[in-house]
């Protein structure tokens, strides 16, 4: 759908080259100037060559001189290839005792447990303190009283307690 806008321009056909223009979009992209070189199966898109796969751009090109895109694909991508990968029959091993045994030693090591860089992330009290017990480490900071804290502590400091 997207390869019927653009305009195609050839440069060459005995070669293949093709100068194809994408329209104006409405989000006020496009409008750009793509060469294609179909014989070396590439384009100034670079999605041919990242994707093997041809663009839209090989699709308007087609449409112009009349080829067949699908000769464009690689094999891999055919219907033909896919039916003889799963063509073949898979059985499940049933037990360990149908295994075979192998010449060399399976060694599992335990995973790497380093230290990660960067600051360590602090604890957080996890519930409510137990203000009962003595050695709670929750106290005033100025009169050392458990209880409470600095922001609502009566006492005017250690010597008054």
């Amino acid at each position: 759908m997207k390869s019927g806008e653009h305009k195609v321009t050839t440069y060459n056909l005995r070669e293949g080259i093709y100068m194809v223009k994408s329209p104006i979009w409405v989000s006020g992209t496009g409008n750009n100037v793509y060469t294609l070189r179909i014989n070396n199966k590439s384009c100034s898109c670079g999605k041919w060559q990242t994707y093997t796969l041809p663009c839209s751009y090989v699709l308007a090109a087609c449409r112009e001189n009349g080829s067949r895109a699908d000769t464009y694909v690689p094999e891999i991508y055919s219907r033909q290839t896919y039916r003889r990968t799963y063509q073949a029959n898979f059985h499940p091993v049933l037990s360990e005792n149908f295994w075979r045994d192998v010449p060399f030693n399976l060694t599992f090591y335990p995973p790497n447990m380093k230290n990660e860089r960067g600051r360590k992330q602090g604890k957080r009290f996890q519930g409510k303190m137990d203000y009962r017990n003595s050695d709670s480490p929750l106290r005033c900071g100025r009169c050392r009283m458990p209880r409470h804290n600095r922001k609502n502590c009566n006492n005017l400091g250690p010597s008054n307690v």
